[in-house]
């Protein structure tokens, strides 16, 4: 897509008319803020914890978004148990799949067969990238939440380039020193892009044992609060492990499994509170 004109474009009579094509093509421009979910490690749930928060805050009133930019591993889809529905284009592009009150867009959603291997290089990333932010009918949102793959590569960094409204990033991780070491990473991105970020997301913090009550560390502990006073921002929720809203997000019902798992609720709630404190 050209990004300027100088009026004399050829498809445009006058300026007048090529500055309305100008706005007509901006679909971004309804969106208010991006919200960045990134995580320097993979496996952390990064993606379930990117749909649960867009989930919750749309459940809170909220107009949202959610792109999913993992390219190689796009998982919203297969959360909401979409994947084999495709994307259709309407008159000024893509329309979002609307799922438990969010607009989803996903390359899962664009793909001949979900299970296809994307195997691209940067600038074709990049492209579909920019493609999917500015050639999709968002109108109106609070917020877009954008679910990026592990570590901070060509899709962040283009990420956060596109994006021409303010932004904020949340990092998800998990207790253990190998997830953090991969996540201080990602605190350090953030500041050198001038990225403010909300706070840290402890996932898999602990398994409370459905029979007899108990709680148990399986990944250590401590390690989002570590995080957090590495980051300077507050350590937002600590998710617990429950096997039950697993298995929902696995059978495509995430939604679901949301409201039969109060102890994830609660935690995500913080999250919704402090999306929605700031000004």
């Amino acid at each position: 897509m050209s990004s300027s004109c100088s009026g004399n474009c050829g498809s445009c009579s006058s300026a007048g008319s090529c500055s309305e094509k100008k706005e007509e093509a901006n679909l971004l421009k309804g969106v208010r803020e991006a919200i960045l979910v990134l995580s320097g490690k993979g496996g952390v749930g990064k993606s379930t914890v990117a749909a649960s928060v867009a989930v919750e805050l749309a459940k809170s009133g909220k107009k949202v978004g959610l792109l999913d930019v993992d390219f190689h591993g796009p998982s919203q889809p297969t959360l909401f148990g979409i994947q084999y529905l495709r994307l259709e284009e309407g008159q000024k592009g893509f329309l979002p799949v609307e799922v438990a009150g969010v607009k989803l867009i996903s390359v899962g959603l664009v793909l001949d067969d979900p299970d296809h291997a994307v195997i691209w290089r940067g600038p074709a990333k990049n492209g579909a990238l920019k493609q999917l932010l500015e050639e999709t009918e968002w109108g109106e949102l609070d917020y877009l939440v954008l679910d990026f793959p592990p570590g901070t590569g060509d899709e962040a960094l283009s990420g956060c380039q596109l994006l021409p409204m303010p932004k904020r990033a949340l990092v998800v991780t998990t207790p253990q020193e190998v997830a953090l070491a991969d996540c201080r990473k990602c605190v350090d991105f953030c500041a050198k892009l001038e990225v403010p970020i909300i706070g840290i997301i402890e996932n898999m913090s602990g398994f409370v044992c459905p029979d007899c009550g108990s709680r148990h560390e399986l990944f250590g502990s401590g390690g989002g609060a570590l995080l957090a006073k590495k980051a300077n921002a507050p350590l937002l929720a600590q998710i617990p492990m429950d096997p039950a809203f697993l298995r929902r997000c696995d059978d495509g019902e995430l939604p679901a499994g949301l409201e039969n798992s109060p102890a994830v609720r609660a935690e995500l709630d913080k999250v919704v509170n402090a999306i929605t404190a700031a000004k």
